[in-house]
């Protein structure tokens, strides 16, 4: 069972951003930028392109409202998506908010956002979920 996995099962507490019966979006705790959530599917599979046809369709539709709530409460020129999937082997969407490109480089150092700091955030793109 991957870390994933059991986030979805809730085993390990997440800030949960939003569920439905395929997906399951957090917060990155060691986020690229204040506001990167993950978007996973409930199924564990390793890869991105070995997730069945019928989730892979939906996986997008389900993190299209997600990264319009990011970027309409966390200050970015845009949500940006990106797939690496090696440091965790379950499928997985990065919805980061950028200002330049090289906030999509995770070689980086990661931020370490205080939980304070990480309920809040959460709390907007939830809010702002509601209205969209």
């Amino acid at each position: 069972m991957t870390i994933f996995s059991k986030i979805i099962a809730q085993e390990i507490p997440s800030y949960k951003i939003a569920e439905n019966d395929y997906f399951y979006a957090f917060l990155d705790i060691m986020p690229q930028a204040k506001g990167h959530v993950l978007v996973v599917p409930k199924i564990e599979v390793d890869r991105i392109f070995d997730v069945p046809d019928d989730y892979l369709s939906r996986l997008l539709v389900f993190a299209k409202p997600i990264a319009k709530a990011i970027e309409s409460v966390i200050p970015c020129k845009r949500c940006g998506l990106a797939v690496v999937g090696l440091e965790v082997p379950h499928a997985h969407l990065h919805l980061v908010p950028l200002q330049t490109a090289d906030d999509l480089n995770f070689t980086r150092g990661k931020l370490k956002p205080e939980e304070a700091e990480m309920k809040a955030i959460q709390e907007k793109i939830v809010a702002a979920l509601k209205q969209l």
